[in-house]
């Protein structure tokens, strides 16, 4: 773990015209590769930041991430239009504890929408066994903001597994 220290000072005007001065440490550094792949499993929201016409568009996302690859599912929107025309994408996740105690990483990749059956069912249990322990009652979530009736989904409303084939990773961290 590369770090560095930096000692910040603040300056305070309390109501009295009192000027004061705080002074303390923050230690900023990089994540190294196993922190990184911790990071990417123990969340299971993240933003992925796509681009069109050099205008950016970014969005949170549930996610599972496999080692290797981060999957996802949506309805068709903006985002998939976006990447299936522009497949480089950007994805990012974090632990914020406070302001002055995170990590983050950043991952470049590319968009792939998956059409294979039995890796679509992979992607998809994958899905529920990572985000569903995180809901607050399951039973009320089947269609995961996708549609308000689970029974549209893949009737009226195509459900979209995609995966995120990761090429560059790096992290950061302050404490």
């Amino acid at each position: 773990m590369s770090f560095s220290r930096l000692v910040k000072t603040a300056t305070f005007i309390n109501t009295n015209d009192w000027i004061f001065n705080i002074k303390f440490k923050a230690m900023l550094g990089q994540l190294n590769d196993v922190q990184i792949e911790n990071l990417l499993k123990q969340q299971v929201i993240g933003r992925i930041a796509c681009q069109e016409n050099g205008v950016p568009y970014i969005v949170p996302i549930n996610y599972f991430y496999d080692g290797t690859h981060i999957f996802c599912h949506s309805s068709l929107g903006k985002k998939i239009e976006i990447m299936r025309k522009h497949p480089n994408v950007c994805f990012e996740v974090d632990d914020i504890k406070s302001v002055f105690n995170w990590q983050s990483v950043i991952a470049v990749g590319k968009f792939e929408e998956i059409t294979d059956m039995d890796e679509k069912e992979r992607a998809m249990q994958g899905l529920v066994h990572r985000i569903m322990p995180f809901a607050d009652k399951p039973k009320d979530h089947a269609s995961h903001a996708i549609a308000e009736n689970e029974n549209d989904i893949a009737t009226k409303i195509k459900l979209i597994l995609f995966k995120i084939h990761l090429i560059k990773k790096t992290g950061r961290f302050e404490k």
